[in-house]
């Protein structure tokens, strides 16, 4: 027996994260479970956009870079954003997009890792960290990738085996990589490990430095809120920092930016990850969205997310049975993160039928029906109410209509 609505109200009543859906600004009437893909916007994010640019860009002009300390940004964002990672503050700088550091680390560990070539992933991996990964080989002399199911990972990781690019909750089913076993495994065989924390940071529990992580990336606009198109963080490791070189060699990573000399030489620290001029306005949204996790701490927020996830799975298959879905999603809390999805042969007219009446998730192809738990701003009542628009959808077959047939650009 599922629980009612009144009982899902209870559960909001007592939940101790429920104060912090007041800081994220949030249509009326639409549920939304998209947060894994773009973030809902914090209630502070436009007064302070507009300050930066009626104040610190309009009134302070070029000026602000120093009186505003803009250039600072890049590392005191990405200090804020190791507390949610299990990092030291002075190993993530923000700078660019996922795809952009993915190359920068990928060509600097083939670099580093002499006589060896392989970058090893597996199939089905999140495509633009394939397709980046196949150019930042076609400029490494002697490199190739290596695609392996999940599965077998662990015994191709060899002495052949220059990097293991894995992302560490995977984009379609939510299924989570072992990270400390695969880092540990690398590390005995001499290889090294980037983690693509794109569906991980801000939802899920992740401690880089205790399992002796060397490279990571993750993306600013999905969980942490820090709107379309934000700026990426890369961690490097401590250790690694002072070893690795980045291909992209950039006047703000170099040691002296504005002595505009004519060669480069890098500065200490994760700061010579950083390439060209900072994007302040999505920077500074940015950090307005990774200010929402103040006083929030991950293990509460990871275990609202899994009992979120939970509810949902159990309410679709209870309220759903017979109606054509397919949990594609791990059913063990430990192994997912905070998206579920159903397949559906249907799935897209489906989920735009979905969005039509208000509960916004989205499709993968070529037949997932995905939907992301935002801790910070869901409750379970949300869950409860999605769950009867999904059996309303599919009962009444409203998803046959012409329209929903139609595909849009983005799905």
């Amino acid at each position: 027996m599922t629980d009612t609505l009144d009982d899902l109200r209870a559960r909001d009543a007592a939940d101790p994260l429920r104060h912090t859906r007041e800081r994220f600004r949030l249509p009326e009437g639409v549920t939304y479970l998209d947060g894994n893909s773009l973030g809902a916007t914090p209630v502070a994010a436009g007064p302070r956009l507009q300050a930066v640019v009626a104040e610190e860009w309009g009134r302070d002009l070029i000026r602000s870079w120093n009186v505003n300390d803009w250039m600072a940004a890049p590392a005191r964002v990405g200090g804020k954003i190791a507390r949610l990672i299990g990092a030291n503050p002075d190993e993530v700088v923000v700078a660019d997009s996922t795809s952009v550091n993915l190359f920068k680390l990928i060509v600097a560990a083939l670099r580093h890792q002499a006589g060896r070539g392989v970058v090893l992933s597996e199939p089905g991996n999140f495509p633009t960290d394939l397709y980046v990964a196949q150019g930042a080989i076609g400029v490494s002399p002697g490199a190739s990738l290596k695609l392996r199911p999940t599965d077998a990972i662990l015994d191709a990781i060899d002495k052949s085996v220059a990097l293991v690019m894995l992302t560490h909750v995977h984009y379609k089913t939510g299924a989570t990589h072992d990270m400390a076993a695969i880092t540990r495994r690398a590390h005995e065989a001499g290889a090294m490990v980037l983690w693509d924390l794109s569906h991980s940071a801000g939802a899920v529990e992740v401690d880089l430095n205790a399992v002796g992580a060397d490279l990571a990336v993750g993306c600013g606009y999905k969980y942490l809120n820090g709107g379309p198109g934000a700026p990426a963080f890369l961690f490097v490791a401590e250790r690694l920092q002072g070893l690795l070189s980045s291909p992209l060699s950039g006047w703000m990573g170099h040691a002296e930016p504005f002595a505009f000399g004519d060669d480069y030489a890098p500065v200490a620290g994760v700061d010579r990850f950083l390439c060209g001029t900072p994007p302040m306005l999505g920077l500074l949204t940015l950090e307005v969205g990774v200010d929402q996790f103040e006083g929030v701490e991950m293990a509460a927020l990871a275990a609202k997310g899994q009992q979120l996830c939970s509810l949902f799975i159990d309410r679709v298959e209870a309220r759903c049975a017979s109606l054509g879905l397919t949990l594609a999603s791990p059913r063990d809390p430990t192994r997912r993160g905070s998206h579920i999805s159903f397949a559906h042969p249907d799935a897209y007219a489906i989920m735009q039928c979905l969005i039509e009446r208000g509960v916004i998730g989205d499709f993968r192809a070529p037949d997932i029906l995905r939907f992301g738990f935002t801790p910070l701003y869901l409750g379970f009542e949300d869950v409860g109410r999605a769950v009867e628009v999904l059996r309303e959808v599919l009962e009444t077959g409203a998803w046959r209509e012409a329209r929903f047939q139609v595909r849009n650009r983005v799905t």
